[in-house]
């Protein structure tokens, strides 16, 4: 079983969660690569037609989840579509339990309506708020929306949101298909 998990992190968060899905994934018999599709120049479909499973996992950023993912989904749909696949979207929005399943989460909603994909499984994790390592302007734009949404505005503030049993479930989930 050959197993391929594609993402796009933007503090690191995203990059966690798949790294340990990875480790909990990676079995006798089972091979799992991680690949960061921002370390790419592009990635071509007959790099992904090998794998039994494909993982693609991207962090949201203002409301957009990465656009070289958003791409390769669109360029590939098709292929994306034969095999047994799963999505996962990080964002501070599903810090809310009214906001963290696939069925609610706004993000996750909006994209997989724009898209042709139809992912076997689908998952939303809560990222991770850490003003400390944001940009000037990334930590005010952050705290604005935190403000609006009634979250943690202190520029200390690092929490890390990410349910670690409801990775373990996915995982779990994922390796049933």
């Amino acid at each position: 079983m050959k197993i391929i998990i594609i993402y796009s992190s933007v503090d690191g968060q995203t990059r966690n969660i798949c790294e340990y899905i990875k480790s909990s994934l990676t079995v006798e018999n089972q091979f799992v690569e991680i690949l960061n599709i921002n370390n790419t120049q592009e990635l071509k479909v007959d790099e992904i037609l090998d794998y039994d499973k494909i993982i693609i996992a991207s962090s949201i950023r203002y409301g957009k989840h990465n656009k070289k993912i958003e791409n390769f989904i669109q360029e590939n749909y098709e292929v994306l579509n034969s095999k047994k696949t799963a999505f996962i979207s990080v964002n501070l929005v599903a810090r809310k339990t009214e906001k963290s399943e696939p069925t609610t989460n706004p993000y996750v909603i909006k994209f997989l309506n724009s898209i042709q994909w139809k992912p076997t499984i689908v998952a939303v994790f809560a990222g991770k708020l850490n003003y400390k390592i944001y940009t000037f302007t990334d930590r005010i734009l952050i705290k604005l929306i935190m403000l609006i949404t009634k979250g943690p505005v202190n520029s200390k503030t690092e929490i890390e949101y990410t349910d670690w049993e409801k990775v373990d479930s996915f995982v779990r989930k994922f390796d049933r298909i």
